[in-house]
C-alpha cells in the first residue's frame, strides 16, 4: 500500500489532536464526577471514622462551594489571559493533593482544609478543561457538552458502586482517594505534553484590565443573561429536584425509605440513558426546538408527577421526566459559550459568578418548604419548564447566538 501523502497526514494530525485532548478533557470531567459521587456516598461512614455531627458535615460541604464559586471567576478570566494550560495542569495537582489529603486525614480541621482545596483546584482543572473543549470545535458545542454531561454522570453513578465494592470487600473509604490522586496524576502526565488551541484568528490578547471590562459587558448582555437564567431556571429540573425527590417520597408520597432511594436511583440510571440518547439527537435536531418541545412536555408531567395518587405512575413519570430533561444544562451552557466567542475562560468566569446567586436557590425553596411544608413548594419548581418556554429565542437562526453587548 502506498504511504499516506503529507497532506492525508497533516489532515490526520489536525483531526487526531482536538480529538485526544477531547478525550483527556472528558476523562478529567469523569474523574471529578466520580470524586464527587464517591465522597457523597461515604459520609456515612467518614462520619463515624472522625466521629462527626450534621453541623460540622454541612460546613465540610457548604463551605469549599462558596469558596469555589468566589474564587472560579479569576481563574477563568486569567485562562483568557493566556495562562490556561497552566492554570489546568496547577488545578491538576491541587486536585491530587486535595484527594490524598482527604484519605490521609484524621481530624475535622485537616478534611475541611482538603475539600476547601479541591473546589477551586476542580474549577481549575475541570471548569477551565470544559471551556477549552468548548474551542476545539465551535460549530459543535452542543454536542461536545452533551458528551461532557454523559462524562460527568457516568462518573456520579459510578462513584457510589465503586465504593459500595471497597467497603464489601473489607477496604476503606480511604482507599479510592488514593486512586483518584492516582489518576489525577496520570492525567497530568498525559496533558503536559499536549499543544492547546490557539485564539481565534483575528482575536487580540487583552490586557487583563480589558478583561475585566469584557467581562462586565458580558454581564451586562442581555444574550449571555438569557443563557444564565435557562440554566438556573432549567436546574431546578435537575439537581434541585433531585435534592428533593427523596423527601417528596417520604414526607409527601409516604413512601418507605427504601421506595424513596429507588426514586432517587430511577432517576439517576434514566438521566444516563438520556445523556446517552441526547448525543445521537442533537446531530439531527435543533437544539433550541428540542428543548422548547421537551419544556412543553414537561410542563404536563410534572403536574402529572405531582397530581397522580399511585406510586407506581409516579416512578413512570419520573423516568420519563429523567429523559426529558436531558440537555437542559448541555444546550444553555454551550449557547453561553457560543455568545461569547473566543472568551470561553470569560464564559466560566461569568457562569461561576452567577452561581453564587443561583447557589441560593435551594436554600430558599428549603426555607419555604420549612414554612409552608414541601408538597405545595413542589409546584414552585414548575417555573423550570414554563421558564424555558417563555425565555428561549424564537428565531431558529440564532444558531450561536453571539452577545449583543448593551
Amino acid at each position: 500500500m502506498a504511504d499516506p501523502s503529507p497532506v492525508s497526514r497533516n489532515l490526520f494530525r489536525r483531526l487526531a489532536v482536538p480529538a485526544g485532548l477531547a478525550a483527556v478533557f472528558l476523562a478529567i470531567e469523569f474523574l471529578d464526577e466520580l470524586a464527587f459521587g464517591t465522597v457523597g456516598a461515604a459520609w456515612p461512614v467518614i462520619r463515624d471514622d472522625l466521629h462527626l455531627t450534621y453541623a460540622p458535615i454541612g460546613l465540610l460541604i457548604g463551605l469549599p462551594l462558596m469558596v469555589g464559586n468566589l474564587i472560579e471567576p479569576a481563574l477563568g478570566l486569567l485562562g483568557d489571559f493566556g495562562h490556561r494550560k497552566r492554570i489546568i495542569l496547577a488545578g491538576g495537582v491541587c486536585f491530587l493533593a486535595s484527594m490524598l489529603m482527604i484519605g490521609v486525614s484524621g481530624s475535622f480541621l485537616l478534611l475541611l482544609a482538603a475539600m476547601i482545596l479541591s473546589s477551586p483546584s476542580s474549577g481549575a482543572f475541570v471548569s477551565l478543561s470544559q471551556a477549552t473543549l468548548m474551542d476545539l470545535d465551535p460549530d459543535r458545542r452542543e454536542l461536545s457538552m452533551a458528551r461532557w454531561t454523559l462524562s460527568g454522570s457516568l462518573g456520579v453513578v459510578a462513584g457510589p458502586i465503586l465504593l459500595a465494592f471497597i467497603l464489601a470487600a473489607g477496604g476503606s473509604w480511604r482507599i479510592p482517594m488514593f486512586l483518584f490522586a492516582a489518576c489525577a496524576f496520570l492525567l497530568v502526565v498525559v496533558l503536559l505534553p499536549r499543544r492547546f488551541p490557539p485564539p481565534p484568528a483575528g482575536e487580540e490578547r487583552l490586557s487583563f484590565r480589558g478583561l475585566l471590562a469584557n467581562f462586565w459587558n458580558a454581564i451586562r448582555s442581555r444574550e449571555v443573561l438569557r443563557w444564565l437564567l435557562l440554566l438556573a431556571l432549567g436546574d431546578l429540573m435537575l439537581d434541585v429536584l433531585l435534592g428533593f425527590i427523596a423527601l417528596y417520597g417520604t414526607d409527601v408520597a409516604h413512601v418507605s425509605f427504601a421506595t424513596a432511594s429507588l426514586m432517587v436511583a430511577v432517576w439517576s440510571g434514566v438521566g444516563i440513558v438520556g445523556d446517552a440518547l441526547l448525543i445521537p439527537l442533537l446531530a439531527r435536531a435543533d437544539p433550541v426546538k428540542y428543548l422548547r418541545i421537551s419544556a412543553l412536555l414537561m410542563v404536563g408531567l410534572f403536574a402529572g408527577f405531582l397530581l397522580a395518587p399511585w406510586i407506581a405512575v409516579k416512578f413512570i413519570l419520573l423516568a420519563l421526566m429523567g429523559l426529558l430533561n436531558s440537555g437542559w444544562y448541555a444546550i444553555p451552557q454551550a449557547r453561553l459559550y457560543a455568545a461569547l466567542p473566543g472568551r470561553s475562560g470569560t464564559a466560566m468566569a461569568v457562569t461561576s459568578a452567577f452561581g453564587i446567586l443561583a447557589g441560593g436557590m435551594p436554600w430558599l425553596l428549603g426555607g419555604l418548604a420549612q414554612q409552608f411544608g414541601l408538597a405545595p413548594v413542589m409546584w414552585l419548581l414548575m417555573a423550570g419548564p414554563l421558564g424555558l418556554l417563555m425565555l428561549l429565542p424564537r428565531n431558529p437562526s440564532l444558531r450561536s447566538g453571539q452577545a449583543r453587548y448593551p
